[in-house]
């Protein structure tokens, strides 16, 4: 198939393009958020394929995949027609979010896709046609070396998303281990900050802490938590939204008390043998849960529907 997305999210983005399909990334001239076209700092396949946006209608589109609400009327402008779409949604709900409908949720049309079965819960999607498909991950293969005792964070924007990140908790993790933190727009906090590496670059030196920490209180399901999963990391995290069903007991510790979190961060960067173990338990409940095998099987049992 010809597939259109936007490139918005790029773990997720660089795990869908990897099927056997084409897909058509829209490019503006300015490489906004509109048209971003291929990633930077990801390994993209040649099938992935940047268009310029005032040539769209020139392109053989069998299936628009959809991020955003507005890419729908996007779509349609760009295109000078109308094609069967998904919608999928990365994120969990804001405001009153036992009450909070989903911008699809008045639609029948178009299926609304949820990353997590968190998602599914926590969204009204009114009379949506819902599929779960979890996230899926490239693997990158059993980097973990664990050789400094620090631990990793991958944080997005921690200043603007402070409570939603868990930024403001950092400091009371630092006090029991020396944290490093990777990601964008990353520069500037009292940490060692690693602003925006290519991805390869990124895991190879996240996957050299002795424990990832996942701090965020309200997401889907970060992507980099799996991840780091799948390096063969320990994770310490709070015990919030997806987190509890893609993180083992045996693969490390989840809470929502602080101070156990500090504790056990203090712990694993104290036991390089524990660690190690946890990490080893990590990364095969990623790969038998998070693999991309599955995870494009899945999208091409619903493409094949759509």
């Amino acid at each position: 198939m010809r597939i259109l997305l936007w490139h918005v999210h790029g773990s997720w983005t660089s795990a869908f393009i990897r099927g056997r399909h084409t897909y058509v990334l829209p490019l503006v001239p300015d490489r906004g958020p509109d048209g971003r076209g291929r990633a930077a700092t990801y390994n993209w396949p040649d099938s992935a394929r940047e268009v310029p946006w005032d040539r769209l209608r020139d392109e053989p589109v069998d299936v628009a995949v959809y991020q955003r609400p507005h890419e729908i009327d996007l779509a349609r402008a760009w295109l000078g027609r109308d094609v069967p779409g998904i919608y999928v949604e990365h994120n969990t709900p804001k405001g009153d979010v036992p009450a909070t409908r989903h911008p699809l949720a008045g639609q029948a049309g178009i299926t609304l896709v949820h990353v997590t079965h968190f998602n599914d819960l926590y969204w009204d999607s009114g009379k949506a046609r819902t599929r779960v498909i979890e996230h899926g991950v490239p693997d990158p293969g059993h980097l973990y070396t664990g050789e400094l005792p620090r631990a990793g964070v991958v944080v997005n924007e921690p200043v603007r998303r402070t409570r939603v990140a868990g930024t403001d908790l950092l400091p009371r993790f630092a006090e029991r281990v020396p944290l490093d933190v990777f990601g964008m727009k990353v520069n500037g906090l009292p940490y060692r900050a690693y602003e925006d590496l290519p991805q390869h670059v990124m895991h190879a030196e996240l996957a050299r802490r002795r424990v990832y920490l996942h701090p965020y209180r309200w997401t889907s399901l970060g992507l980099a938590l799996i991840e780091a999963m799948t390096l063969g990391m320990p994770v310490v995290a709070v015990a919030a939204t997806e987190a509890v069903e893609a993180v083992p007991a045996e693969a490390g510790v989840l809470s929502t008390k602080v101070h156990v979190l500090a504790d056990a961060l203090h712990a694993f960067a104290a036991d390089p043998e524990s660690a190690a173990q946890a990490g080893k338990a990590a990364r095969a409940a990623a790969l038998a849960r998070y693999g991309l095998g599955r995870f494009l099987s899945d999208w091409d049992r619903l493409l094949g529907e759509v």
